[in-house]
């Protein structure tokens, strides 16, 4: 199985240009191109925040697997609840990003912004179930569903280059001293 094949898959699914390019639409006139924009796309960082606060509610729905795998399903609950409430801030910042990419790079944007919608229902459902079998099934969906979210975000990076390099000044490389041959 090519998982890069997989990934890139969205790349070429030009049935998303539409939803696509009215995401950008909204996603630029919500954030437009002032101090708000500057700061919700980390231009004062040197680089997205985004891939930083993905760590919140990813750290705290691994922590819950944790916890409800040796017998803590309470606090298992509590940080699933931690994660869908880090979610909003992590999803947003992410659409800061969305209106400054190419067509190729919305296309698997939306498909991480789908997947990872579905991770957050699975994680809600999960929250919400009082049976302690549903909750960790649903849960450990929800955590494969969000691992594959993250391997689209991260085509999205680094395969594709989404993000990167945008405020930086890239110097010029720097000139090797001549090694004299003996």
């Amino acid at each position: 199985m090519d998982i890069h094949r997989i990934l890139s898959a969205p790349e070429q699914a030009e049935g998303l240009d539409k939803p696509a390019a009215k995401l950008a639409t909204l996603t630029g006139r919500l954030f437009g191109d002032g101090r708000v924009a500057d700061w919700a796309r980390g231009s004062w960082l040197g680089h997205p925040l985004h891939p930083i606060l993905v760590t919140l509610p990813l750290g705290a729905w691994s922590s819950a697997a944790a916890l409800r795998a040796v017998g803590y399903p309470d606090e298992a609950r509590r940080l699933v609840l931690i994660g869908l409430l880090a979610f909003p801030p992590t999803a947003a910042l992410g659409w800061a990003d969305f209106q400054d990419l190419d067509r190729p790079q919305r296309r698997v944007g939306l498909v991480h912004a789908a997947v990872n919608g579905v991770a957050v229902a699975l994680f809600s459902a999960a929250y919400r179930s009082r049976d302690d079998r549903t909750a960790t099934v649903l849960g450990a969906a929800g955590l494969m569903t969000v691992g594959v979210g993250g391997a689209l975000g991260g085509h999205l990076t680094y395969a594709l280059g989404a993000g990167v390099h945008r405020w930086q000044h890239v110097p010029a490389p720097l000139e090797t001293p001549a090694v004299p041959v003996a």
